[in-house]
């Protein structure tokens, strides 16, 4: 086996589209705590159910990243081992994805890993997916791959929408000024990954369609003139919509694909919440 591409569930992708036949893609899942039940965001998480619970429940729920010993596993049995995780900033996935790699090469000194720490999550961490898939397609070498990402993440942004942030509040991902307001009286959150991979928050909007002119006029200011976008979200399939039709208004050359969320993205995303990663 030539290639592994190996994602945490930030990622939502449950299979790589068109993937390139030498690559092996594995997903090491993250777990979601509520109350005493652990939903581990494999691909039969029924994540309408742990929504449900976690909506239901008086507790905080909480988040846990895959350990090392997990990242090992999905490393083995590959020459050329390319790893997503969600920001640093947030989590500590990308230093179990690191101990993993120390791990690995105790056993294998010969493989060639390299580890992204996207500074991203959902829409974005999609992105960087299906342009390695691609670049993998397309015969470069382990070294090139990696040049390419390198440069490929200078020039990529992630937007997001989001109804509610109970949970990025209660678990330290949003301090409660930026939250303030949000879920009350239509209102939304815009924001975007910053530099160092945390959020930042653009605007405080009321409604889906002040919500979308907002999005849509950040990614232009971004950079955005067309390209690849990645939306996943989380039972919101009218607000994408919105936004591929105004991109296109727009631009000749938009290629724009949707993804529902995963079960980390949805529990952070929460209901009706959306990531939009794009090519500036």
């Amino acid at each position: 086996m030539e290639w592994k591409i190996v994602v945490d569930t930030a990622c939502d992708f449950r299979e790589i589209p068109n993937k390139a036949e030498n690559v092996t893609y594995e997903r090491v899942p993250f777990s979601l705590q509520i109350e005493d039940k652990v939903f581990v965001d494999t691909l039969d998480l029924d994540i309408d159910k742990m929504m449900e619970e976690m909506y239901a429940s008086s507790e905080p729920a909480r988040s846990a990243c895959p350990s090392p010993e997990a990242y090992l596993a999905a490393y083995r049995g590959a020459k050329n081992v390319i790893v997503l995780t969600l920001t640093g900033a947030m989590s500590g996935s990308y230093n179990s994805a690191i101990i993993g790699e120390k791990m690995l090469k105790e056993e294998n000194e010969d493989v060639n890993i390299h580890i992204i720490d996207t500074l991203s999550a959902g829409g974005e961490n999609d992105l960087y997916l299906l342009k390695i898939n691609e670049l993998i397609k397309e015969g470069l070498s382990f070294d090139e791959v990696v040049s390419e990402m390198k440069k490929y993440q200078e020039n990529s942004k992630l937007i997001f929408v989001l109804e509610k942030v109970d949970n990025l509040v209660k678990n330290g991902r949003l301090n409660k000024l930026a939250a303030a307001v949000v879920g009350l009286l239509n209102m939304r959150m815009v924001g975007e990954a910053s530099d160092e991979g945390t959020l930042h928050l653009l605007h405080k909007v009321r409604g889906e369609k002040k919500a979308v002119s907002t999005v849509v006029d950040e990614m232009i200011k971004a950079g955005y003139k067309g390209g690849r976008a990645v939306i996943t979200h989380r039972n919101n399939e009218s607000i994408c919509k919105k936004i591929e039709d105004k991109l296109k208004e727009k631009f000749s050359n938009v290629e724009f694909i949707v993804v529902p969320t995963s079960g980390i993205c949805s529990f952070y995303g929460e209901e009706g919440g959306m990531l939009l990663g794009y090519e500036i």
